[in-house]
């Protein structure tokens, strides 16, 4: 190992979502004077104001600081700031993997959450140092003797010797840098080995292109060499490369265990796949660096904008978010009652509700959503497969053998006293029941097999309802399965509604279907002739509401008088209701779109 790659210490910080994590980045760009007061302002590594607003991390970051230990050494410290949400769970193994340490923090009052331990599982597969910290030490509430036995019964580490810290002060930072030093070990890898160098993120910029953050694992990359990446074959040149401070900083060299970014005027942010490898055109590498997958989006739904004049607005709009955000996925549909839009797809509820965010907030959209949904894999008779992710398509009854959907593993941490209204939940939506640990006294690991298609709706709501918000859910997809599943749709005056029909279970159908014309009865305003609301699974009617017509009272001119002359008049009326009928057209307001969002309300 040569000298220079022994004072490298490459490390990323681990929590679940508001455990500090930005906020112990920030001290420690403090502490090692990467910045200075002036340029210091909370969450430094969170560029987005969504970011800062909710205490989320959304995209990974990647910084370079320098720091002198109290023997004199000087030391160059990388920190890859992660994403702590489920949902960017392949962008955190993929950060975990350039990394030789990881920092585990843990909130002092708070405890160990579902997300802290499935991302400390993806550090240990990587079998990476684990440095764990108390944070928030100085909270009233904290319970730091409490959580640090809980850390030592789920990783090992005495409870004694986990370091405790406030971030927010920056009490403890200094003994957390010596710790990093001292613990983390340098990166391996050989200078002068064939170039292999681990894509771990990738952002846009208007004038570069996609611009790839990587780290080298072997060999030496200069300004200028040839490239290609390994996953699709596409060759660039390396304009500029350089490490990442708080701004870019060019270089000549990029050598093993080195952690920086490369310009290759890669027009699309598509090429520069998370998880890829780079090699040299003139001394290619024999195999890329293992772990890499194609990102696909687990859950779907329709795009509509509420004035069809902005339609190609969303189209621009969803085109500029792509730039940044490579699993984002499109492609345009059309729907009878909404007319035209996109159908997108999203890693999971997280990524799905910041890109509505992002289009409100940053290019004023005003959209329609429809229900979301996963994507299915059907099996028709003659033994063809497809994927279906638009209840659209699904294909007819007598065409299909079966149906998988997909089953996620769920991990809910939470006090153990809602451990039985949590076990409900689950049950209620066709859970599997798999395993309880204690991770101390008070709190307990549930886990559960879940299909992904019931937690995709209010699921998380549900949980946090019965848990006062003291529950934390985590999951990961596992496998496709095969279930009894049909399509739900539902018809205005016999008139099939397509961005109303949605996929659900057998079992749960006629509920469903029951609740949906309730709901639609209450937002589908009274016309001149009945309206007939129905929900069917192919030909057959399984719940049907009636919205009244709205009646003149013609017989209010007859003071008594023969029977026949009122019911003359009524029969003369009837037939006028039944010519308008044919005729006539339901105006579906905008809010019975959303009446299948609010189905459990």
């Amino acid at each position: 190992m040569s000298s220079y790659q022994s004072r490298i210490r490459n490390f990323c910080i681990i929590a679940h979502i508001d455990h500090g994590k930005s906020t112990l980045a920030d001290r420690l760009l403090e502490a090692t004077g990467t910045l200075s007061e002036r340029e210091l302002h909370a969450q430094v590594l969170d560029s987005m104001d969504l970011e800062r607003e909710r205490g989320i991390t959304i995209k990974s970051h990647a910084i370079r600081m320098n720091y002198s230990s109290a023997d004199g050494e000087e030391y160059t410290l990388n920190l890859i700031d992660t994403p702590g949400h489920v949902d960017f769970s392949y962008e955190v193994s993929r950060a975990l993997n350039a990394c030789e340490g990881a920092v585990l923090v843990v909130d002092a009052a708070q405890g160990i959450e579902a997300q802290t331990i499935s991302n400390l599982y993806l550090a240990v597969e990587n079998d990476l140092e684990i440095i764990p910290v108390l944070n928030k030490v100085d909270l009233p509430g904290a319970r730091p003797d409490v959580v640090a036995q809980s850390i030592e019964n789920l990783i090992g580490e005495k409870a004694e010797d986990v370091l405790r810290i406030s971030a927010k002060t920056g009490e403890g930072v200094q003994q957390l840098l010596d710790q990093i030093v001292a613990r983390i070990p340098p990166p391996s890898g050989d200078p002068d080995a064939p170039l292999k160098a681990l894509v771990f993120d990738s952002v846009f910029n208007t004038y570069r292109g996609a611009i790839a953050y990587v780290r080298i694992f072997d060999g030496t990359l200069k300004k200028g060499d040839a490239m290609k990446f390994m996953s699709n074959r596409k060759e660039y040149d390396a304009e500029e490369i350089g490490v990442l401070r708080m701004n870019m900083e060019p270089t000549k060299t990029l050598r093993a265990g080195e952690v920086g970014y490369i310009i290759g005027s890669v027009k699309d942010v598509r090429d520069t796949r998370v998880g890829d490898t780079i090699t040299l055109i003139a001394d290619p590498a024999s195999e890329s660096i293992s772990g890499f997958r194609e990102v696909k989006p687990m859950v779907f739904s329709g795009f509509f904008p509420t004035s069809t004049d902005d339609f190609e607005d969303l189209r621009a709009s969803l085109d500029k978010l792509q730039l940044n955000d490579a699993s984002l996925t499109y492609e345009p549909e059309t729907s009878v009652a909404l007319g035209f839009g996109f159908r997108v797809g999203f890693l999971g509820l997280l990524h799905m509700e910041i890109v509505q965010e992002r289009l409100d907030r940053e290019f004023g959209l005003d959209i329609i959503t429809t229900v979301p949904n996963v994507k299915y894999e059907v099996e028709h008779k003659d033994g063809s497969v497809v994927s279906v992710d638009n209840p659209n398509n699904m294909p007819g009854v007598g065409d299909i053998e079966q149906i998988r959907e997909p089953f996620v593993k769920a991990e809910i941490i939470t006090p153990s006293e809602y451990i039985g209204g949590l076990m409900t939940l689950c049950q209620e939506r066709r859970g599997t029941y798999i395993n309880t640990t204690y991770l101390d006294t008070e709190r307990a690991n549930l886990e559960y097999e879940l299909p992904l298609s019931e937690i995709v709706f209010d699921f998380y709501d549900k949980l946090k309802t019965i848990s006062r918000g003291f529950a934390s859910f985590d999951y990961e997809f596992t496998k496709f399965r095969s279930s009894d599943l049909v399509r739900l749709e539902v018809m205005i005056n016999g008139d099939p509604v397509d961005a109303l029909s949605t996929i659900v279970h057998r079992d749960k159908a006629y509920e469903m279907g029951r609740k949906l014309v309730k709901k639609l009865k209450e937002l589908i305003p009274r016309q001149m002739f009945e309206v007939a609301l129905q929900a069917a699974i192919g030909s057959r009617v399984i719940a049907r509401e009636t919205v009244k017509a709205m009646r003149k009272d013609v017989t209010a001119k007859c003071y008594g008088g023969d029977i026949s002359r009122k019911r003359k008049l009524l029969e003369k009326q009837k037939e006028g209701k039944k010519r308008m009928k044919q005729v006539g057209s339901v105006e579906v307001p905008q809010e019975a779109f959303l009446a299948v969002l609010s189905m459990n309300d």
